[in-house]
């Protein structure tokens, strides 16, 4: 699996198929495996032409693990895409993230524009301004002795799935204690890249997409029929919406 390092700590990400590039930021608790091979990501843009590279975000999958907080600060996890972009040589590519990874993805547009032909953010929608990142209850869940000592059910939900990932658990109470950073509507309104933002029609974590959307120039808005925040991921929808919106945009 290739690597390259920046400020110390390793970043794994693959990097497969020809033609325009795409760069791909999963989820928190989540890895490239998980969030874009698994559920046929990788597949289905190399099948359209494109080149797919894939991170595994700090502290999670195959890349360094950090337990400060402050080493996950959502500015310091876009500037690891960024830097894996000039790392592999590209002037640009189109960056499809989804819900914590999409938040980098929405502030490495904003502080680098150049590196950002389009975005899409999936798994966000207006929670992103109205209320930043994941509850503490999951941290709390993550630091639990065992996933039968956690009552709350998003906690649950998110510590029965870091189990299921094999991740590192503290690492990533770690990361959802430092990275969840609020993107204002000023900001969103800066954003001047093409921009789709996808979410679950049932996606309670996320919140309307439409409303996002509205808040960023030019933005189009997908809402995902029948889903929540886990099962939009692969959704049969969401890609076809992606591979459209990567055809028209400029």
């Amino acid at each position: 699996m290739p690597r390259f390092t920046r400020d110390g700590v390793a970043i794994a990400f693959l990097d497969e198929g020809d033609g325009e590039p795409i760069v791909l930021v999963h989820g928190f608790a989540s890895n490239k495996e998980v969030n874009w091979v698994a559920p046929g990501w990788v597949t289905t843009l190399t099948r359209a032409g494109r080149r797919v590279i894939a991170l595994d975000n700090r502290g999670h999958g195959e890349s360094t693990k950090l337990y400060d907080p402050a080493a996950y600060h959502s500015a310091i996890m876009a500037e690891d895409v960024r830097a894996l972009i000039d790392h592999l040589g590209l002037f640009r590519a189109d960056v499809l993230g989804y819900s914590m990874g999409a938040r980098n993805t929405a502030l490495l547009a904003l502080a680098n524009p150049e590196h950002v032909r389009s975005a899409v953010l999936g798994g966000v929608g207006i929670r992103l301004v109205d209320r930043v990142g994941l509850p503490d209850t999951i941290a709390q869940a993550l630091e639990a002795p065992s996933l039968a000592d956690v009552s709350d059910p998003m906690g649950h939900m998110f510590r029965a799935f870091a189990e299921q990932t094999k991740s590192d658990l503290r690492a990533l109470a770690a990361c959802l204690q430092g990275s969840r950073q609020p993107l204002s509507r000023a900001e969103l309104g800066r954003i001047a890249v093409p921009v789709l933002v996808a979410a679950g029609a049932k996606d309670t974590i996320a919140g309307s997409p439409e409303q996002l959307a509205a808040l960023v120039p030019g933005a189009q808005a997908l809402a995902i029929p029948e889903r929540d925040h886990m099962l939009a991921v692969g959704d049969q929808v969401f890609k076809a919406g992606v591979l459209k919106f990567l055809a028209e945009r400029p």
